[in-house]
């Protein structure tokens, strides 16, 4: 069953003689545990009608690059193969997404959209509202409980949120059956990008190449669900741990496939849920707990990717302490550079810049040096905003909204007043060297930096 809190309506036409029914899948890039997926093949069953899925695809994300759509077109050439296999055709096209989509519904008896947070995404389902003749129903996947059903605010912390989400999770952790398509949709033509060839098509497209791709994550489904096998087998029995201690591996590695949704939030709590790793309450508090904490952050908070939305009580006592001396300050090219004169730091950054990703617990401490040398409190979040959509697989994402934003006071609580950081949370290289072998974490890096994986 879908429930029908993940449904709704975003606009109140009604169905229309059509030849198909229309998926555009945007921000739920996969074919397993994608509850609009398996809707729009209800719908498409009940109507005795063939299903055609849609991806728009445009050079222009906001800080999009290389880096991100390599990732993004292993995955989606994945997720062809896949429907071709459930007897469903994928059009695929260079265009502005809801642009696309739109042509596409003109012949379309409905059309169903899944969910994106972020304001792009909003605005373009938005558009879409609009202008479409037809149906357009959005369907919820990418948390595990609807943002609204959750709560109907932006929540203070994850303390806040936690009992809200508890209340709802019996509801919501259950399966999701895949649905079998009744009339496939090979015999419908239409003009399309042909993603079994990624790499053509990645030639084709006019975005920004400063950043190259990876060589530590590929993208898609199947090696999503490889890694967290890998995890619950090998690695989650100590997370709760381990996690925090960046000089050894016990992540899951999943925020690079969650972000471009080559996976479902649903089918991960499920996994690791049913497995009863010593470590899974810690990893099930961090996918659904703090990962939704985000998504109500970015839903709620108009101003996330901005200074401004960071809560009064930070931005003030920023504001009182703007004029600290700094003992240091780069300039962000330095910052980018990885040219400071702190080692864990310059090592935190060259992972992000060389692998896509940085272990989270430096993350932290990177942010808050971040605040620490530049000039000004609203100069350092834009940087940190900057590096980290850059270079990160899972940057431009809410759970890197949230992070980057917690670094300087979101969701976190007034600590004692000091230096520069106000009663922000200071953290420091003495933190690391007590907790963990930092030096073991540092020579990880320039391993691979001396190696030249990126």
């Amino acid at each position: 069953m879908i429930h029908p809190a993940r449904i709704k309506p975003l606009n109140s036409c009604r169905p229309v003689e059509g030849t198909y029914i229309l998926y555009w899948m945007q921000a739920s890039q996969r074919t397993e545990y994608n509850h609009a997926l398996e809707y729009a093949v209800e719908q498409a069953n009940e109507l005795n009608k063939p299903l055609v899925v849609f991806f728009g695809i445009t050079d222009k994300f906001p800080e999009a690059n290389l880096r991100h759509y390599a990732f993004m077109l292993e995955g989606l050439t994945e997720v062809h193969a896949e429907l071709e296999k459930r007897g469903i055709k994928m059009v695929v096209r260079r265009v502005a997404p809801e642009k696309g989509a739109l042509e596409l519904s003109r012949n379309a008896v409905l059309t169903v959209v899944d969910r994106g947070y972020l304001a792009i995404q909003k605005t373009w389902r938005a558009r879409l509202a609009e202008k479409i003749t037809c149906p357009l129903i959005q369907v919820e996947t990418d948390v595990i409980v609807p943002v609204e059903i959750a709560s109907p605010k932006e929540e203070f912390s994850a303390g806040t949120l936690r009992p809200k989400l508890q209340k709802q999770l019996q509801d919501y952790l259950v399966p999701l059956r895949k649905r079998t398509v009744r009339c496939d949709s090979f015999a419908l033509n239409f003009d399309t990008l042909n993603v079994q060839d990624g790499e053509a098509v990645l030639q084709q497209l006019a975005v920004d190449r400063c950043v190259g791709r990876v060589k530590e994550y590929r993208g898609g489904t199947a090696a999503a669900k490889s890694r967290l096998a890998h995890f619950i087998r090998e690695t989650c029995a100590g997370f709760a741990e381990l996690r925090n201690d960046p000089s050894v591996d016990y992540l899951s590695h999943m925020s690079p496939y969650l972000h471009f949704g080559q996976i479902s939030p649903l089918y991960i709590a499920l996994r690791v849920g049913k497995a009863a790793s010593k470590g899974s309450s810690a990893y099930l508090e961090e996918l659904i707990i703090r990962r939704e904490l985000s998504m109500n952050f970015v839903h709620y908070n108009p101003r996330y990717d901005c200074y401004e939305g960071l809560p009064d009580w930070a931005r003030k006592t920023l504001r009182e302490h703007k004029k600290d001396k700094r003992q240091y300050l780069y300039s962000r090219d330095e910052l980018e550079g990885a040219a400071t004169h702190d080692p864990y730091w310059n090592a935190a950054q060259t992972e992000m810049s060389l692998r896509g990703k940085m272990h989270g617990y430096m993350r932290m401490y990177w942010g808050k040096k971040i605040l620490e040398w530049s000039p000004t409190p609203e100069e350092a979040f834009s940087r940190a905003l900057y590096l980290n959509n850059k270079y990160s697989l899972d940057g431009r994402d809410p759970n890197g909204f949230a992070g980057v934003a917690w670094c300087f006071g979101k969701h976190d609580r007034a600590w004692q007043e000091r230096q520069i950081f106000g009663k922000v949370r200071y953290m420091n290289a003495k933190g690391l060297e007590r907790k963990f072998n930092i030096e073991g974490y540092v020579k990880k890096i320039n391993l691979l930096l001396n190696r030249g994986d990126s």
